[in-house]
């Protein structure tokens, strides 16, 4: 759905493309990036929860007694559950994620605002500084976020065509 003004004078119109651009690129963006925070803590879980119970299992069990190789078994169990979460870093991804879409959601917001509010009252010259901007920033985004993974970009497709990424005043309700 375009944001583009209907009233917009022809001499704003490229821009207004540009800028419209900018902010479906920020949508898909954000959401493809909250998708794949939402991944990554969930491979946390998988991988943290059961290295913790296995550690504290293995322990117990080796205080128990005589119970033959299961405190050993259970205790490398856990280590390469733990190794793998270490090595994975599945929890700074998942920060990284919820940063970058956060960052996304104000490149969008900033966006939207141009194209429905100040687009309109701007001169020529004004609005090209904006949109400048907003590419630059755009593009700082692009060059430190991570990309979303195909599963992220798959959930991101099916939650924007549900209009999970629009507004209840977008939809006239």
């Amino acid at each position: 759905m375009s944001l583009i003004p209907a009233a917009l004078p022809e001499s704003h119109q490229t821009i207004a493309q540009e800028a419209d651009r900018i902010h479906e690129s920020a949508l898909w963006s954000a959401q493809g990036q909250f998708e794949q925070a939402k991944l990554w803590r969930l491979i946390n879980l998988i991988l943290g929860v059961p290295a913790a119970a296995l550690a504290a299992v293995s322990g117990g069990t080796a205080l128990a007694g005589d119970v033959g190789i299961w405190p050993g078994v259970l205790a490398l169990a856990a280590a390469a559950l733990s190794a793998t979460l270490t090595t994975v870093n599945a929890s700074r991804r998942m920060t990284q994620a919820q940063a970058s879409a956060n960052a996304y959601l104000e490149l969008q917001t900033a966006a939207r605002q141009f194209l429905t509010i100040d687009l309109m009252v701007q001169s020529r010259e004004e609005s090209r500084e904006a949109l400048r901007n907003l590419t630059s920033t755009r593009d700082e985004l692009n060059k430190t976020s991570d990309p979303p993974g195909r599963i992220a970009f798959a959930l991101a497709n099916r939650d924007i065509k549900k209009g999970r990424q629009t507004y209840d005043t977008d939809r006239g309700e």
